[in-house]
């Protein structure tokens, strides 16, 4: 089988110190591949967001080693680790994270800004990202005006725009009612199936993660099963 495109070895996160420290992840080993959907699964405080924040490399662990398609993360630093973490990823969170009062397109094309892409392509990979949610008219609208179902459509415009091996979708439904959240996952899913794009969903929807082609259930900072898709 190929290498995997994220690999956790042995990783642990403990905040604090000496009576006062508290252990967040307690040791978790797992791979993920290329193209795979996987949910991490687990109630409020289980570890799980934790866990995406050190594979998303947003933090790094207290021990244990977090690989990134054959690269040790530990040897990522400063501007490196930046593009790395801007090039490889893309990143759907339940709140928006929108510049309210600044146009969709400019929302959409601040990826490619960090990355220090000229104006004018830019703006050409910022259409086609709005393009292809189904967003183009709403390009000069200000992201304030939006709908919660079109603020995520942007959201997810902007995770595409850099052609992202892996996107991660942490709760991304969660401040959508049900019919505009079964759109967004359609959109998710259809990204990773169609397009190849790895997607790595943190939830506490069993529903959501039933999805997924693989659930890892975090509790108390382990986990605790690792269970592939029942096929339908």
């Amino acid at each position: 089988m190929e290498s995997p495109v994220i690999s956790a070895v042995d990783v642990r996160k403990t905040y604090g110190r000496g009576a006062n420290s508290f252990d967040a992840l307690k040791g978790v080993n797992f791979d993920i591949h290329d193209g795979e959907s996987v949910a991490i699964l687990g109630k409020s405080g289980s570890g799980k967001s934790t866990l995406m924040h050190i594979l998303a490399l947003l933090d790094a662990p207290t021990s244990g080693t977090i690989t990134l398609g054959g690269v040790d993360t530990r040897t990522l630093r400063g501007s490196r680790l930046n593009q790395t973490r801007n090039k490889t990823f893309g990143f759907v969170f339940q709140q928006f994270f929108l510049t309210p009062n600044t146009s969709v397109l400019d929302n959409v094309m601040l990826p490619l800004k960090i990355a220090g892409v000229g104006r004018a392509e830019r703006r050409r990979r910022g259409m086609a990202a709005l393009e292809q949610l189904e967003l183009a008219d709403k390009a000069k609208n200000k992201a304030a005006n939006l709908s919660g179902g079109q603020k995520q459509r942007v959201v997810i415009a902007r995770a595409l725009v850099n052609n992202p091996r892996i996107i991660f979708a942490d709760e991304p439904t969660g401040n959508l009612d049900s019919a505009t959240g079964a759109v967004v996952e359609d959109i998710l899913f259809g990204l990773n199936r169609q397009n190849g794009i790895t997607l790595i969903v943190v939830t506490h929807d069993e529903e959501l993660a039933s999805r997924c082609d693989r659930r890892i259930l975090v509790r108390d900072g382990q986990l605790v099963d690792d269970l592939a898709a029942v096929p339908a």
